[in-house]
């Protein structure tokens, strides 16, 4: 584990500002990014049928579900890229943006190829209304076409912020969505398009996205691509490690998706009430992460660099920092929901049954944000250090050997608390497995030895 002896000198004040330099504008980010579904959802929810919000709704959960498997190529691109910017190798960096992309574009091309196939498997796992389904089918088959897109912002965000650039990928995103905002109230308003034109804007958003950082790299980076050639490009050695670790952050990141997609599961089985007041719950967790992950995408960054430039010391102190800013944020979290959190949930429903049911379960957010900051964190700086085997093997560790057998064995017990035990101690195996290897897989000499291997 750390140690977290802090004092105030000089290079204390410089790394809180770097943390912060960092961390703030990944805040802004993600708090921009609900905007978008609010504007969506408003925008459906006044035309004449209630049909139009779902079939955005179902359409977007497919979506969500693609791309956050995907999320590989920011996370994975970041602590590469910040290795090689930490022992100043430019053309390695360069290098590793022209990998990710390349492997972005064959995705992208790959989903589009095979629409028809994930639209299918798709619908058949969420289903919907037939007049809801029919829509929600249209504007999948429409977004689909930003998918090379979409997965090409995740590298060149994830490179940027590599490069120690948090400013670029705030401005891409506000952006982006900017940009989505105003082409959606073209189509649907304008010309007629309806829950297509939500789709049809996401697209032009996306490819407009992609020639403004297109811009801003030349404006900035163009130096990077000097000396740039196929064969740096497609290095065995490099190229093995690459596929690695953007492999192992896929698997880890499977897991979690299917930890919350089985939570909601489990949630229906326990009948429509707990179903309802758990996915309001489940507001309260989600919300937390916009502000934690501010200073686990610092993590990212700091951690890559310092681990490229061989600053032990420096990488140790960021980790301390980090915790203090990141750890404080949940605690912040947890307190306020711990004294106002019954007054949120009118925010979410006006029904009472849902609110009393609820209000039963309120005391585990004040320990789930608590346990999930620790593990955002981590995962943050194991990314940054690329130590992706031992994230990826235990969230497995978490996933099959904390969470399933813990909901297995209090669910006929406790019943929705034995739900809500199970996601709480999944927070905690993550986090504390995390930090109980750190000295072996963060802080080791050799660590630093791989880092420019």
């Amino acid at each position: 584990m750390i140690s977290l002896s802090i004092g105030n000198s000089p290079r204390h004040s410089w790394l809180n500002r770097e943390i912060l330099r960092l961390a703030i504008p990944n805040i802004i980010s993600n708090i921009s990014i609900p905007l978008l579904g609010m504007v969506d959802t408003a925008l459906m929810g006044r035309l004449e049928s209630k049909i139009y919000i779902g079939a955005v709704a179902l359409g977007s959960i497919i979506f969500n579900f693609i791309y956050w498997g995907f999320g590989f190529l920011r996370m994975g691109t970041t602590g590469l890229t910040a290795q090689a910017y930490g022992r100043q190798d430019k053309q390695e960096c360069s290098a590793i943006l022209g990998r990710g992309l390349l492997l972005a574009f064959s995705l992208g091309i790959l989903l589009i190829a095979l629409q028809k196939l994930i639209a299918f498997i798709g619908f058949e796992l969420i289903p919907g209304e037939k007049s809801v389904e029919h829509l929600a089918h249209s504007y999948f088959l429409i977004r689909i076409y930003a998918a090379p897109a979409t997965l090409a912002l995740f590298v060149i965000q994830g490179w940027i912020l590599g490069v120690q650039n948090a400013r670029y990928p705030m401005w891409l995103t506000i952006a982006v969505n900017m940009i989505n905002i105003f082409f959606n109230v073209m189509f649907v308003y304008a010309a007629k398009m309806k829950s297509d034109g939500v789709a049809l804007g996401t697209v032009c958003a996306q490819y407009l996205g992609l020639a403004l950082a297109y811009w801003l790299f030349t404006k900035r980076y163009k130096s990077y691509s000097q000396g740039l050639n196929l064969s740096t490009l497609l290095h065995l050695q490099a190229l093995k490690r690459f596929f690695a670790v953007n492999f192992d952050i896929f698997l880890r990141t499977t897991c979690l998706v299917f930890t919350f997609a089985f939570f909601t599961a489990a949630s229906a089985s326990l009948g429509s009430l707990i179903l309802a007041a758990n996915q309001i719950l489940l507001q309260y967790i989600s919300l937390m992460p916009y502000a934690v992950d501010g200073f686990a995408f610092a993590a990212e960054s700091l951690v890559g660099r310092f681990l490229g430039a061989r600053q032990p010391r420096k990488l140790r102190l960021s980790v301390t920092w980090l915790f203090i800013w990141g750890w404080g944020w949940g605690a912040f979290f947890a307190l306020i929901y711990g004294l106002a959190g019954h007054y949120f949930l009118y925010v979410f429903t006006n029904q009472k049954a849902i609110i009393r049911t609820a209000q039963s379960y309120l005391w585990w957010m004040i320990l789930v944000p608590l346990a999930g900051a620790v593990a955002y964190l981590w995962d943050g700086i194991y990314i940054g250090a690329t130590a992706t085997k031992a994230m990826r093997n235990w969230m497995l560790v978490a996933t099959g050997a904390v969470f399933l057998p813990t909901y297995y064995l209090s669910i006929n017990n406790l019943g929705n608390h034995g739900l809500w035990l199970a996601l709480f101690l999944f927070m905690v195996a993550r986090g504390l497995s995390l930090g109980l290897q750190s000295r072996k897989n963060i802080f080791q000499p050799a660590q630093f030895q791989q880092a420019i291997s």
